[in-house]
């Protein structure tokens, strides 16, 4: 009667060790996939309200150089609130994680950085997940 009872038990067992190893397996798995996907990013930034004619000025010239230089930059692009001309956002889409290092090595991102920076009262950078990958991919194509 004991042995009845065992085997069900031993077979559930079973099945919840393999069950755990798959899933630590597709763990893996899936930080291996998503260390070569897009960086999706917006940018907040806040500047003085007297420099934004020549904070746009300077970051046009950066983005426009950024997307037509960088293989790897997919779309840097700035708009502005229109209630609020002081705030800055752009969206940012880089094909990886390796082509938004190399972006900021870049001697047109490096100008820009370097003569906006006392323009710049704030910043904050958003890590966005994307929620449609395949009209993402018709919209912002390289």
């Amino acid at each position: 009667m004991k042995n009845i009872f065992q085997l069900p038990f031993l077979t559930i067992l079973v099945m919840l060790i393999s069950s755990q190893i798959i899933f630590a397996q597709s763990s893996v798995q899936d930080t291996t996939i998503n260390s070569n996907k897009q960086l999706v990013r917006i940018s907040e930034i806040e500047v003085y309200p007297k420099d934004f004619d020549a904070y746009c000025a300077i970051l046009k010239e950066e983005a426009a150089a950024s997307v037509k230089l960088e293989p790897g930059v997919i779309a840097i692009f700035p708009m502005y609130i229109k209630a609020d001309r002081s705030q800055i956002r752009i969206l940012e889409i880089y094909a990886n994680d390796e082509a938004y290092q190399q972006h900021l090595k870049t001697p047109h991102f490096q100008k820009y950085k370097t003569t906006t920076l006392t323009m710049v009262k704030s910043l904050k950078l958003l890590d966005m997940a994307v929620l449609d990958k395949e009209t993402m991919s018709d919209i912002f194509k390289k």
